[in-house]
């Protein structure tokens, strides 16, 4: 591989959009290829974003030669079998999250890659964020002293679309996977790894997804994550990180560009601009990987993210909610 780094883009949604868009930002990142269902929709892709290799299958782009790596950008219950596609065909992969429906197929497409000693990683974009990074150091510094506990929530509102990618059982809809992998990801990067116990409660609405949902994720010591997650509930994506000195409040938390650290009567903010849409700092990131031979990701590692996924599925099973590729 030289200099230039050839990406994939497998799927034309409005996610391999926002990615493509952020790729701009590198300038040894190329998007070199497309692969679609149909060579119309290939080529409508590969138009607007001047991608010239388009692929009227995902079995073509996993095959292209002049491919790197692939950016895999499905609806989530197609997740693992793009993935293993692209692996088998000797590629390196970074996976859109949620990784897979569920912590089995997790855990089998992180075997297949070390199997392969094939590059892979979820694309869990907040986790590069500078405002990310500047969450890190705060709490190896114990700027608030010992966290104790953090809420988070990640909740909109959208149209009741029964046959839509939210709302299909088949697709594997619902808020959960779709946007509150992200909180039970932040409190898993936060405490360490995988809680000791779990407590939720969801609304599970007219076609058998959560609308909305809480979630009480309990680690050693008697920490505590509180989280929400919603499709049909507006909330104001915050998050607060409580330890015994002090807090830290994140506002739009998944997208931050800032944080306020407050200490008894004081407050301190620290600024942490995004540049570009910000997708563009998690390709950075496999692509040092790739540069340096690494399989797996530091940041990112694969035994966290099969961890994330099998706490997501303790959680839906206290809701009795199960999918039907399940």
């Amino acid at each position: 591989m030289g200099n230039t780094v050839n990406w994939g883009i497998l799927g034309t949604g409005s996610i391999a959009r926002k990615f493509v868009t952020g790729l701009a930002a590198l300038p040894d990142a190329r998007p070199a290829a497309v692969g679609s269902r149909a060579q119309k929709t290939a080529d409508a892709f590969g138009r607007e974003f001047d991608i010239p290799r388009r692929h009227p299958s995902y079995d073509a782009l996993a095959e292209d030669p002049e491919v790197d790596v692939i950016y895999v950008a499905t609806p989530h219950s197609l997740h693992r079998e793009n993935t293993l596609l692209c692996l088998d065909a000797g590629k390196a992969v970074l996976c859109e999250k949620p990784f897979a429906v569920n912590a089995d197929q997790a855990d089998e497409m992180a075997a297949a890659a070390r199997r392969a000693g094939r590059f892979l990683m979820e694309a869990m974009w907040t986790r590069f964020l500078p405002a990310t990074g500047v969450l890190l150091e705060l709490l190896a510094e114990r700027a608030v002293g010992e966290v104790r506990m953090i809420t988070a929530d990640f909740g909109f509102r959208a149209g009741l679309d029964p046959a839509g990618r939210l709302f299909d059982p088949a697709l594997a809809g619902g808020a959960l996977l779709d946007v509150g992998v992200y909180p039970v990801s932040l409190a898993s990067m936060v405490f360490g790894g995988p809680p000791d116990r779990v407590a939720g409660l969801a609304d599970l609405g007219q076609t058998g997804v959560d609308e909305q949902n809480g979630m009480v994720l309990g680690y050693d010591g008697g920490r505590l994550a509180v989280l929400c997650s919603a499709i049909r509930t507006r909330t104001a994506h915050e998050l607060h990180v409580y330890g015994t000195e002090g807090r830290i409040r994140v506002p739009d938390w998944w997208h931050a560009d800032h944080l306020i650290v407050i200490r008894g009567d004081g407050e301190e903010r620290i600024d942490a601009p995004i540049e570009g849409n910000g997708y563009h700092y998690q390709a950075a990131e496999v692509m040092s990987c790739l540069a340096d031979g690494r399989t797996e990701s530091d940041r990112m590692p694969l035994d966290e993210t099969v961890g994330v996924m099998r706490t997501l599925d303790r959680i839906r099973e206290q809701w009795g909610l199960r999918y039907p590729m399940e």
